[in-house]
């Protein structure tokens, strides 16, 4: 299982450079072998809010885009729901200062180790500094 973070998922709906690399990534996996954390949900809808805050999104482009993300999300991947294990561990891991981790990072590493992910696909460079000091598989997936 490939555990996706919020930030490899988030160029399907926001023209970003990687977005169509994203999208060829996932486009070879095999059924069933991606996963992501309902929290990734929670840090979507909060990056489209912060959008519509500045001013980049209306809020039906918004609403639009949760909705999008939130049905791809279900028909599409492994869904795994954080249980308290995985707060306690995501909390051990913000607590190692040395990985200078973020707790909706720590979460998603958490979540990704107690469900046995082969690695963590993440576009977020600190994430993958804090994977490499916890010795979790992490990679960017894409080049």
């Amino acid at each position: 299982m490939i555990y996706l973070d919020t930030s490899f998922l988030t160029p399907l709906f926001r023209e970003e450079a990687t977005s169509a690399k994203v999208a060829n990534f996932l486009s070879r996996q095999e059924a069933g072998s991606l996963a992501v954390s309902k929290w990734a949900s929670v840090e979507f809808a909060s990056l489209i809010s912060r959008d519509v805050r500045m001013g980049t999104l209306t809020a039906a482009q918004g609403k639009r885009l949760i909705a999008e993300f939130d049905s791809i999300v279900a028909a599409s991947l492994v869904v795994l729901i954080p249980s308290a294990n995985d707060f306690s561990l995501a909390q051990e891991y913000v607590a190692n200062f040395a990985t200078q981790l973020r707790g909706p990072d720590a979460l998603h590493l958490a979540v990704a180790h107690n469900n046995g992910g082969e690695f963590v696909a993440t576009l977020d460079e600190g994430m993958l500094a804090a994977a490499k000091k916890l010795k979790i598989s992490a990679r960017r997936g894409i080049r």
